[in-house]
């Protein structure tokens, strides 16, 4: 076995082995229903409950903020995923938020 082809193989195998725990996004708190209020939430308050949003964007012209984290998991890699609709006063419109975190599923089902 020739020092470069060991060489790369040590590479790959910590390229590989740094990916297994790669997670995405922030991590943020899971909200309950009663923390977001259509009409009544506001910025200010959704960022001092979840922290800085990890996107930014425009659905349909409405202003909105996303929160989203991931982790690799014991066979998959479990995720969550809070999305916000803003009314033009920066006010709350609709919000989604799906996780396949197991104290979420706990929670929510």
């Amino acid at each position: 076995m020739s020092r470069a082809w060991l060489l790369g193989l040590v590479v790959v195998a910590l390229v590989v082995s740094a990916c297994g725990g790669l997670r995405l996004g922030k991590e943020f708190p899971s909200p309950d229903a009663a923390q977001i209020k259509a009409n009544t939430t506001d910025k200010a308050a959704l960022t001092q409950l979840f922290g800085d949003p990890y996107q930014v964007g425009i659905d349909s012209g409405d202003l909105t903020w996303r929160w989203f984290y991931a982790q690799p998991g014991a066979s998959t890699t479990i995720s969550k995923d809070l999305t916000v609709r803003f009314n033009a006063n920066g006010t709350v419109k609709s919000y989604s938020f799906t996780s396949n975190f197991p104290e979420d599923l706990k929670k929510l089902k």
